[in-house]
Formats: C-alpha cells, structure tokens, sequence
C-alpha cells in the first residue's frame, strides 16, 4: 500500500473526528460557553451546512493549483479552525472555529479521492478511494467514545487540541508521502495523451463543462438519495433504540459502534466490489440498504435482530462510496468539482432523510417510521443507479483511466 494512501486516510481520520466527536461533548461545550442546547446543536449543522457548500466554493476557488498542495492547505485549514475551538473563549469564535475546520472537509474528501486513486493501478481505483476513506469510518466508530473520554477527563478543550496534533501530523505526512506527480494538474495519460485527462484545462470553466453529462447527474442524485435514505434513519437510531427496542440510554453508544463497524466492512467491501463491476456493486449496495431499512421497521422490537441489522445497516449504506466517487469523477473526466459535488450531494441528501424522517415522527407514525422514510427514499435512489447503470450500457462510455500508479516522468 503506497505510503501517500496512508498519509490521506490519517487526514480523512481527522476530519472525520471533527465531524462526528462534537456529538458526545455537546452538554458540556454547552455549559462552558453558556448557551441553550438549540444553540450548541448549531456546532453540528452548522457544520454540515458548511461542508455541503465549501465542497463546491473552496473546489472552484482551487481550479487549476496542484493538488498536493492544495490538500495541504486544506489541512491546515483544518488544524486553525480545530485550533481556534480549542481556545474560543466565547461561542461565536466556537461557531467560527466550526465553520473554518468545514471548510476543508469536502474540498479534501473530492481532491484526496483524485489523488489517491492516481497512486495505484487503473482496476484498483476503488480500492485507493476506500483506503483514504477508511479514515473517516474508524473516526465514526471512534469519535464518540474518544471525545466523550477525553473530554470527561481533561475537558472538551482537550479533544479539540488532539485533534489538532492529528492534523498537524496529517498535514506533514501528505507533504512527505504524497508523491508530487500524483497530484499534479497536467499529469499527462499512461499512453501518452495529455488530452486524456481534463486536467490540462482545469479552469472552472473546464471543470463546469463536466456537468453536461447526464451520468454525472443521475450519480450525484443516486449519491443523495442513497445516503438521504440511511442518514434519515440513523438521525433517529437512538429514539428508536430506546423508546421501540427496549435499550437504555447508555446501551446506544456501543451499538453506534456496531453500525459504524459495519461502516469499515462496508467501505472495504465496496471498493473491492466496485473495481469488479462498479454499476453492479453499487445497485446491491442500495438494494441491501433497502431491505436491510424496511426489515429493521418490521424487526425493531427484538434486540437482537436490531443489533445485527444497525450493523447491517452500516455495511450497505457505505459499501456505494468508493464507487459513486469514481463513477462520478470518471464520467466528469476526473475534475475535482465533480468529486466535492459529491460529498455535497451527500450532505444535501443528509439534511433531506433527517428533515422526512422528522416529519414521519411529527406526524405521529412512531420511531419506526423514519426506517421505513429512509427505505422508501434509497428505493427511489436505486431506480435513479439502475436507469443510470442502463444508459451507460447502451451509450459510449464517457469514462477516463484516471489511475495509474507510474510517475510520469519515467513513462515512455
């Protein structure tokens, strides 16, 4: 495994802790800063909110500067906004920290999969792309429990200054491991044709092109609607754990292990499935999911059945991210817009299935409805892969081999 894999899953684990560790230190970041709980809760989507629209702004804003350096810049953008919340004294510069740390997340998840999967052979593409974001599911399984420790032992503060250093070592790994050619923007194709890869006009302009095809489109909705079915049932797991299985409050955080050890299993399976037959992987990724949902709805009152299927339910719900990246940025042909659109499709489907499963409860249906919401909105996001998957067999493929793992400077 190429060193510079390991170098951008270290930065995919931070960010992930970014993400996912605010969750158990909110009651006490609350007290500390004096604000009401609604107000804490904005530490969470204000970030998300951040990250759906950075993916976008901060991608556009980098068109055409290599991209080696621009993930390391985007690293440390990471480390001074985790830095900033480190020392807020006050919430609005907590808020602010939040949004800066942000600001990265998408920009690094859509670059960072460029990258990685230029490091390694063409039929392993998938495979990179798992590796760097093996990262962020270890940071789900362990983000919780690490800040919750942490936090309880020497104060939130501290988790914050952690994952500082985290950043700080990624940032310094990715400038040494990286190699500098598998982030260069007009890194020439493995036969020869520079033309091959958009990057030799890789202006926003270029990389806006992109989105005239139909296939970038169909797996940016599929993207959406995929993690919008399984995001509007986690948001509500605990509720449903509690108040419909029988588990006690603090059996929840062991069993959001379980579902995030299945988001390991699933990312590892997914990228070796989808250098396989991506189209394939993906459709029973979210056939699964699906049926993994609507069976949790029926089974929810056994915790048994609840324990295996939340694990399930991890499983399906990643094992489509390494193949939505590289379907995507395959059919935009391989610009970085294209790979953050992603992450914020992604988001925006997030905020989606939270927002439908909210009203399911509102509407009295009970904590078992936002299982079902979220089958029914993956249902929709499998008839979109499958029209998606159909249409690419009947036209030319508007792909490109964007992975090679030979320096260009010695081909030929």
């Amino acid at each position: 495994m190429p060193a510079g894999l390991v170098a951008l899953a270290l930065g995919s684990f931070g960010i992930g802790l970014t993400e996912f560790v605010i969750a158990g230190l909110l009651p006490q970041v609350g007290r500390s800063l004096a604000v009401s709980d609604a107000a804490a809760g904005w530490l969470i989507s204000g970030y998300a909110l951040t990250v759906a629209v950075g993916a976008i702004v901060v991608t556009a804003a980098t068109a055409g500067l290599p991209r080696k350096a621009v993930l390391v810049g985007l690293v440390a953008l990471f480390v001074a906004g985790n830095l900033l919340s480190a020392v807020a004294p006050n919430y609005p510069l907590m808020l602010l920290g939040r949004v800066v740390a942000a600001l990265c997340h998408g920009s690094f998840f859509g670059i960072g999969s460029l990258v990685a999967r230029r490091m390694v052979a063409p039929e392993r593409a998938s495979r990179a792309v798992a590796v760097m974001f093996a990262g962020l599911t270890v940071a789900n399984v362990l983000g919780v429990p690490f800040g919750a420790l942490v936090g309880e032992r020497w104060g939130w503060r501290a988790t914050f200054w952690a994952i500082t250093a985290v950043g700080v070592i990624a940032a310094v790994a990715i400038a040494i491991f990286v190699p500098g050619w598998a982030g260069a923007v007009n890194r020439p194709h493995p036969s020869g044709d520079s033309g091959a890869f958009t990057g030799r006009g890789e202006g926003l302009r270029a990389q806006l092109r992109a989105f005239r095809s139909q296939q970038v489109w169909l797996t940016l909705a599929a993207t959406a609607l995929g993690y919008g079915g399984m995001f509007g049932a986690f948001s509500y797991l605990a509720y449903t754990f509690t108040r419909v299985t029988g588990f006690s409050s603090t059996d929840v955080a062991w069993l959001l292990v379980v579902y995030g050890s299945g988001l390991v299993i699933g990312n590892v399976a997914g990228g070796r499935g989808a250098d396989r037959n991506r189209d394939l992987t993906l459709i029973v990724s979210l056939a699964g999911l699906a049926v993994t949902l609507m069976t949790f709805g029926l089974l929810a009152s056994s915790p048994g059945a609840s324990t295996v299927l939340v694990f399930l339910m991890g499983a399906f719900g990643f094992a489509s991210v390494p193949g939505f990246i590289t379907r995507v940025t395959d059919h935009a042909q391989g610009v970085p817009l294209a790979a953050s659109a992603n992450v914020s499709a992604s988001n925006i489907g997030n905020a989606l299935g939270a927002w439908l499963g909210g009203l399911a409860i509102s509407a009295g249906l009970g904590y078992t409805a936002p299982l079902y919401v979220g089958a029914a909105i993956v249902l929709v996001g499998l008839a979109v892969m499958t029209v998606a998957a159909r249409r690419s067999e009947r036209s030319e493929p508007d792909t490109t081999d964007l992975g090679h793992a030979q320096d260009p400077a010695s081909a030929g």
